[in-house]
């Protein structure tokens, strides 16, 4: 999947899981949504970890590295200096 794809499809899936999620706060007895929440919530952990393998991190508190504190800033490049 390509980087549009990988966004749409989390999408998707975060938007059903905040419908199950209201659903389940009046029907918290109902056996078959609590098993579609959790297959949509592993569902979206795999594709934002397949994200951010290949992408970076989609929130701050994703996966995160101190890779932004390498030179150069961006006031260090030669297109600034002109």
């Amino acid at each position: 999947m390509n980087k549009k794809q990988l966004l749409t499809r989390l999408s998707a899936t975060d938007f059903i899981l905040t419908e199950l999620r209201l659903f389940l706060d009046t029907h918290s007895d109902d056996e078959a949504a609590l098993e579609m929440y959790e297959k949509y919530s592993k569902n979206f952990k795999t594709l934002k970890n397949q994200y951010e393998e290949q992408y970076g991190p989609l929130t701050l508190n994703g996966k995160n590295s101190d890779e932004w504190l390498c030179d150069p800033w961006p006031w260090d490049n030669d297109f600034n200096k002109e």
